[in-house]
């Protein structure tokens, strides 16, 4: 069977006629649509066309940015088979309708089905066109963001579609940045090329991209840039050149960049900036000097900036800051200058900064400050002066300061601070008043303003003794670390107000003992630590052993809190202290004996019989006849001291006294043998000791020596004997 060409032409438009065609009758309006922004206002009662404008506007609404170039094509095609369409109806008029209602079905039914087909066609199609390219080494996005990583990332520059707008090379080894690198890529607004090895960019190469919003080449290799190299970029927002080996810029570098918002320069090696170079930034809001070689940074520098609200300049070489450097930067929240060598601040230095944030001064060369440096910085959260050789503060340092949240204030050799130092900090949570080796006494009120504080820690100081009510108002305080200092002693009543505190941290002082009630009302201690401190085990020690008995939960490092006097408790735990060995405590006089801190003790001897008199006063007796001790104190908790104590029997006690050999009790006395304490008489014994085992060894090996010879000789004796043997038997055969 034959088809002529009639019914030929007829068959291809049928094919075609899935496309809908009522949404197409007017060409002009779909294409002036499609290419245009879809701002559009409808009349809708003057308009003759709204449902055509409508329906394209519907569409137009649902591309994204990056497909609307994609739409405008489709757009113009659609329009031309909508002219095939029409020549198409003017013939078939008749037929389609006969054959459409004896099928039972409208043509404006059908027109509507085709409408909603093609809407949908327009809408995928984009959509499948910006997937359908994406290299393996590369991770893409619907929304026409590529990154790339490996040495074949190079290649993408020359595959991309025009849809990307995000391109992010990492290590695509790609040393030089053409002028037409970047060519033909309308679209690309974001432009990254990182740890690549890059040295050299052509003068040219941003001319063919001038759309793009932000140039990121960091970790590369870049020594030099030509001159106003960016100048093509008007609409740039940020530059990142961090990582990079540049030495110089020059002063018209950034010029006509009067949108960029962020410029990173850090981890370079700028030695010297020009005095104008960013004056031409007035939008600027974040700019990054750090780690470079910067030595002097000129007064006027940053005058234009006075929209900059981040500012760092951190690990550079700075000896000195002119006065007035920071004058005009009335927005700046955050101000980086730690690890420079800054010797001195010029006064008032920091009193236009109203809006700071975060201030840090940290490990610089600062010697001294100046009175009120800190003033007028009502909004401050952190300040860090801390590793600077400070040896001194004046009393009017700080102003108010309600929103200080962290303070930082170690390595220095300040000996003590001002009374008043945080007294402008209501709100401060964290004080870290550390690691000073110098820092040896605080004033009784230098907490008193802080109500708000969380943590505190004062270790690895040289403290020596802290005032009864030093903490006394800091009710809400958590952690304390009191680690690592030289404290002998400790109020009774010092943590009396601290209810909320959780942590405490005593290691590694010089405490002898501790009060037993002195954690009384921490009822929400967890953590304790108490080792590294040479606990005197007398009767003084008694109610503190009590308590870490009941509370061993609590004593996190209580296997090491061990005694180091006297010596018969040498080295015992303090948890494993029973409470009986201190009944001989309880004849003293005062019950809370054990429980208030005595400073010296003298043991005086006194004898029942006349006939026997001792030959010396000593803590350490050679032999004792007396069954009574009596102990004396000086403290003034004492009232009264009892001249003679209950006579024991069963249980002898020996302050700082010698290990005894043995004890004999005859007639109702107790006599103890200890080894002699003279060093002459122990020298000698000593001497005789070493004397006899050398003695000894020279016997044993005499004696080994001695089995030696014997046995040689026995074996010489038998081996004659043997030859004699031998020659008699011989002599017997030949005679025979």
């Amino acid at each position: 069977m034959t088809m002529d060409a009639s019914d030929s032409q007829t068959t291809k438009l049928t094919r075609a006629s899935a496309i809908p065609e009522q949404g197409f009758q007017n060409k002009s309006i779909w294409v002036s649509l499609l290419r245009s922004n879809g701002n559009h206002v409808f009349n809708l009662k003057d308009d003759p066309d709204i449902q055509n404008k409508i329906l394209a506007l519907l569409f137009h609404k649902t591309l994204a940015p990056v497909e609307k170039d994609v739409g405008m094509k489709l757009g113009n095609k659609l329009a031309d088979i909508e002219e095939l369409l029409t020549v198409w109806e003017d013939l078939e008029l008749q037929k389609k309708i006969s054959a459409k209602a004896a099928e039972g079905k409208s043509t404006t039914t059908k027109r509507g089905e085709r409408t909603l087909w093609m809407i949908l066609t327009l809408i995928m199609t984009p959509l499948l066109n910006c997937n359908n390219f994406c290299p393996d080494i590369c991770q893409c996005r619907s929304s026409g963001h590529i990154a790339c990583s490996g040495h074949d990332a190079k290649d993408v520059l020359q595959q991309l579609t025009v849809h990307t707008y995000t391109l992010l090379l990492d290590k695509a080894n790609m040393k030089i940045l053409s002028e037409r690198s970047l060519a033909d890529r309308d679209l690309l607004l974001r432009f990254g090329l990182i740890n690549s090895h890059l040295h050299t960019i052509h003068p040219l190469a941003f001319h063919a991209a001038p759309q793009l919003k932000s140039v990121k080449l960091t970790d590369n290799d870049l020594s030099t840039l030509p001159a106003r190299v960016f100048s093509p970029l008007t609409v740039v927002e940020e530059i990142y050149l961090d990582g990079n080996q540049l030495e110089i810029i020059g002063p018209d570098m950034f010029e006509g960049l009067d949108g960029l918002l962020t410029l990173d320069l850090s981890r370079n090696k700028i030695r010297n900036l020009p005095s104008d170079i960013f004056h031409g930034l007035t939008n600027i809001l974040i700019l990054n000097l750090g780690r470079n070689n910067i030595k002097k940074l000129p007064p006027t520098m940053f005058h234009s900036l006075t929209k900059l609200q981040t500012l760092r300049i951190y690990y550079n070489e700075l000896e000195v800051l002119e006065a007035g450097i920071f004058d005009q930067l009335v927005n700046l929240t955050v101000l980086n200058l730690h690890h420079n060598q800054i010797k001195s601040l010029p006064p008032q230095v920091f009193w236009s900064l109203e809006n700071l944030t975060d201030l840090t001064l940290s490990s610089n060369h600062l010697k001294d400050v100046p009175h009120k440096s800190f003033y007028n910085m009502p909004k401050l959260k952190k300040l860090t002066i801390y590793s600077n050789p400070l040896s001194s503060l004046p009393d009017d340092l700080m102003g108010h300061m309600p929103k200080m949240t962290q303070f930082y204030l170690y390595g220095t050799n300040l000996p003590t601070v001002p009374g008043n130092l945080f007294a402008n900090m209501s709100g401060l949570l964290e004080l870290n008043l550390h690691l000073n080796d110098k820092l040896r006494y605080l004033p009784p009120d230098l907490f008193c303003c802080l109500p708000n504080l969380k943590k505190l820690s004062l270790r690895n100081n040289t403290l020596q003794d802290l005032h009864p009510n030093l903490f006394s108002t800091l009710t809400t305080l958590g952690i304390l670390l009191l680690n690592d200092n030289k404290l002998k002693t400790l109020p009774e009543n010092i943590f009396q107000n601290l209810t909320l505190l959780v942590t405490i941290n005593l290691k590694n002082n010089n405490l002898n003992t501790l009060p037993g009630d002195i954690f009384l009302s921490n009822t929400a201690l967890k953590a304790l630590s108490l080792s590294g401190n040479p606990w005197n085990c007398n009767c003084v020690i008694r109610g503190i052993a009590k308590w870490i008995r009941q509370n061993e939960h609590v004593v996190l490092d209580k296997d090491d809190v061990i005694c180091h006097s006297p010596l018969y408790n040498l080295l015992r735990r303090l948890q494993s202290l029973p409470d009986d060995e201190f009944n001989f405590c309880d004849g003293k006089g005062k019950k809370g004996f054990f429980l208030t801190q005595t400073n010296t003790y003298k043991h005086t001897q006194t004898p029942q019989y006349s006939s026997v008199t001792p030959t010396k006063k000593s803590t350490i007796l050679e032999t004792i006849t007396y069954p009574v001790l009596v102990y004396t104190t000086s403290s003034s908790h004492t009232d009264e001291a009892p001249a003679v104590s209950h006579i024991f029997h069963d249980i002898l006690v020996v302050e700082q006294g010698p290990a005894y050999v043995h004890h004999n009790i005859h007639n109702g006395w107790v006599y103890v043998w200890f080894l002699p304490s003279g060093s002459a008489l122990v020298g000698s014994i000593m001497f005789c000791y070493i004397l006899l085992l050398g003695m000894g060894l020279m016997l044993i090996l005499a004696a080994m020596y001695g089995m030696y010879r014997l046995s040689t000789a026995m074996d010489k004796l038998k081996a004659e004997c043997a030859q004699e043997e031998e020659h008699a038997v011989l002599s017997g055969l030949v005679h025979t």
